[in-house]
């Protein structure tokens, strides 16, 4: 299984510099300059496979733009590459774009690939039958990433603290071993590690990003610069992004098989994580970028989040949202 080692919120605060956001303004410069093709960052989580399929059955090329799809093994790499100009978009959580943020990157996000509905999740020994039952209990879990805010959100509900358990901090991939190595009680994690952490006999969820809509979203994010700067290209990635949605429905058989390759699991494995990832459309998409009051709406979300990171130290200095939710694009599809 390939690994998608991290969706971390902090890789950006140390990675980002003076230097590193000078970088990103002459790279942003220069591909504007010079028409150069869109190189886009995505890693190992369901709700980006489908930009395999766009590029195997050449729709970028339909829509005029030139790409360079680029995966990454390390997810944290995908964010700094993004941060220090070596990309031009990434796929990444709203917990990691605001992380980098707040870190100083001049970032947009221009499309709503996905929401996490049920494909993070906190997995348990047999005997473990509830949250509440992780009292003083091992938990394998990546600090900083989305996995550790659903165990946060779930241990809050259960009127728990994270200090109500003994953390083990280990990368997803490794943390997915350690509980199935029956080193850890239970372990949060994503898919398609969820699939690895479940093959421990006895084993079961016990919270899943499903009880708690919203609060994992998924997107395309560009710089600031570029999306000022490169409307065309952008527009043609979030259009090409609907038309490949459009095609998987319509080859659903076909489409799998890309994407189960390029997750290098099964397609049986696949396909159980549909109900997991909630690939948006287009109104959805449009109605989460209006600004509201509930979990549907990304603005709300991103101050639940940013008081998340805030308060559990991830970040010094509180995100500024304005100009980071870029519509126009969304808006712009036919």
């Amino acid at each position: 299984m390939i690994s998608r080692s991290r969706r971390v919120m902090t890789a950006l605060l140390c990675a980002l510099s003076l230097a590193g956001v000078t970088a990103l303004s002459a790279c942003s410069d220069s591909t504007a300059a010079s028409g150069a093709k869109v190189t886009i960052g995505y890693s190992a989580w369901p709700g980006w496979f489908p930009w395999a399929v766009a590029q195997e059955k050449g729709l970028f090329e339909k829509n005029g733009v030139t790409v360079d799809l680029k995966w990454f093994d390390s997810y944290t790499e995908s964010i700094n590459a993004l941060s220090s100009g070596a990309i031009d978009a990434n796929s990444q959580t709203l917990n990691d774009t605001l992380a980098s943020v707040s870190g100083g990157a001049k970032l947009s996000v221009v499309l709503v690939n996905d929401n996490s509905t049920g494909n993070d999740k906190i997995i348990a020994r047999q005997g473990i039958t509830g949250v509440a039952d992780l009292k003083g209990k091992k938990v394998a879990v990546e600090q900083g990433t989305v996995d550790h805010y659903l165990l946060l959100l779930a241990l809050q509900e259960a009127k728990l603290t994270e200090k109500d358990v003994e953390l083990v901090p280990l990368l997803t991939d490794a943390a997915a071993a350690a509980f199935v190595g029956e080193q850890v009680d239970a372990v949060a994690a994503f898919a398609p590690f969820t699939s690895k952490a479940l093959e421990r006999p006895g084993s079961r969820a016990i919270a899943t990003s499903a009880e708690f809509p919203g609060a994992i979203p998924d997107h395309l994010v560009v710089s600031e610069q570029m999306s000022k700067e490169r409307k065309k290209e952008v527009q043609a990635l979030v259009t090409t992004w609907f038309q490949t949605i459009d095609w998987i429905k319509q080859n659903r058989d076909e489409a799998v098989r890309i994407m189960a390759k390029r997750g290098a699991v099964s397609i049986e494995e696949y396909k159980s994580y549909d109900a997991g990832t909630t690939i948006f459309t287009k109104q959805q998409n449009l109605d989460a970028f209006t600004p509201g009051v509930t979990p549907a709406h990304l603005n709300f979300q991103a101050g639940r989040i940013a008081d998340f990171i805030i308060s559990n130290g991830l970040a010094q200095n509180r995100p500024n949202f304005d100009g980071l939710f870029d519509d126009q694009y969304v808006k712009a599809v036919k």
